[in-house]
C-alpha cells in the first residue's frame, strides 16, 4: 500500500508541483504524492514544466490545486515547502505528521534557477521522505 504524501505551497505553481513530481518519479513504488497551494494560482509555471518534462518527470495530471480538493485525502505527511505555508498551514484532520523544509522560489529568475531548485528538493526533500514512509 502506496503512503499519500502532500507538498503544500502558497501557489501551487513551481516548487510543489517539482516536489510532487520528483517524489512519484523517484519514490513511486512507496509514496504517491500530490501538491495543492494555499491560495493555488491555478496555473503551473512554463519553466518548472519544460524542466520537468525534459526530465521525463511530467504527466499531465499535474496541474494547480486549491488546498480544498485535497483536505479530505488521508495524507500520511504533509510537507510544507515555503515558509508563508508553514505559517499557514491548515490543520489537515485525517494527516498523520506535518513537516516544513523550506526552498527558495526560482519564480521570475533565471532558467538555471528552476533546475537549482529542483536539485535541492531532491538532495534535501526526497531522502526525508523516504526515511519517513518508505
Amino acid at each position: 500500500m502506496k503512503k499519500n504524501v502532500l507538498i503544500l505551497c502558497t501557489g501551487n505553481s513551481c516548487r510543489s508541483i517539482m516536489a510532487e513530481a520528483l517524489v512519484n518519479a523517484k519514490l513511486g513504488d512507496c509514496a504517491e504524492a500530490q501538491s495543492s497551494g494555499v491560495k493555488a494560482s491555478g496555473r503551473v509555471n512554463p519553466n518548472a514544466q519544460a524542466l520537468l518534462e525534459s526530465k521525463g518527470y511530467w504527466r499531465d495530471a499535474y496541474h494547480s490545486k486549491v488546498i480544498e480538493t485535497v483536505l479530505d485525502t488521508p495524507f500520511d505527511l504533509v510537507v510544507t515547502v515555503c515558509d508563508h505555508a508553514n505559517e499557514t498551514c491548515p490543520m489537515f484532520p485525517k494527516a498523520v505528521k506535518t513537516i516544513h523544509v523550506g526552498f527558495d522560489d526560482p519564480s521570475g529568475k533565471a532558467v538555471e534557477e528552476y533546475e537549482k531548485t529542483l536539485n535541492l528538493i531532491e538532495k534535501e526533500l526526497l531522502p526525508i521522505i523516504k526515511e519517513e514512509l518508505c
